[in-house]
């Protein structure tokens, strides 16, 4: 089901916040990211899915898809959330100047691994933060990976087991595909789907006065 774009308000119990002045907003329609931003002991105040075309234009390269779409996704939220923090993040993996697609069906799972197998790639996510009164700011992280050469049977299993549905380049290295990675290098957060030391240092550098401590 499409996100609807409406925002999402979340339990306050839970929550380490900016100050009260200036709200923490991040525009994801991912599970993923807000479970990066809680294991690094913060809450947004609302989480927003921005509505917004992703699709690849032509000749377009993997770092300026990125760092597009973020921009996109935090301008799509800007005038819901004026005077907050807003975020927003995209990641692609890429083989060279090929940008893997987000995998809808087995059939893209098969195809993205049989490329990934036995290859680098890199993972790239591109930050956009709008801080309240300020320009925005963008930042773009690359982390290498190298798998392993994948069996049929590995790849198979993989497969069958549904994880890389809805996956960029269709696997999860936070579940069964992190047994394929021979090595990373660059920051393991930024593969699941959101680099958080250069995401808090983007936030901080920004003025957000909020903090990060464990729940």
């Amino acid at each position: 089901m499409k996100p609807s774009g409406r925002s999402q308000p979340l339990d306050a119990s839970r929550a380490v916040k900016a100050d009260s002045s200036a709200p923490f907003v991040l525009a994801s329609a991912s599970p993923r990211r807000l479970a990066l931003l809680r294991q690094a002991g913060l809450e947004p105040s609302v989480v927003i899915a921005p509505e917004i075309d992703e699709a690849l234009r032509k000749g377009e390269l993997p770092r300026a898809y990125a760092l597009r779409v973020a921009v996109a996704k935090t301008e799509a939220v800007i005038a819901k959330e004026m005077g907050s923090f807003v975020l927003a993040a995209d990641t692609v993996v890429a083989v060279g100047r090929r940008i893997l697609p987000k995998a809808d069906s087995e059939a893209d799972v098969e195809r993205c691994l049989k490329l990934l197998s036995g290859r680098r790639h890199v993972v790239l996510t591109a930050l956009a933060l709008k801080p309240p009164s300020k320009p925005m700011r963008t930042r773009v992280v690359a982390t290498r990976v190298a798998f392993k050469v994948l069996s049929k049977r590995e790849i198979d299993a993989y497969i069958a087991s549904g994880e890389g549905i809805g996956k960029a380049g269709g696997y999860a290295v936070q579940g069964r595909a992190e047994a394929f990675v021979r090595w990373i290098n660059g920051s393991y957060s930024n593969v699941v789907g959101l680099p958080l030391f250069e995401t808090l240092g983007l936030l901080e550098g920004s003025g957000w006065s909020g903090s990060a401590s464990a729940p």
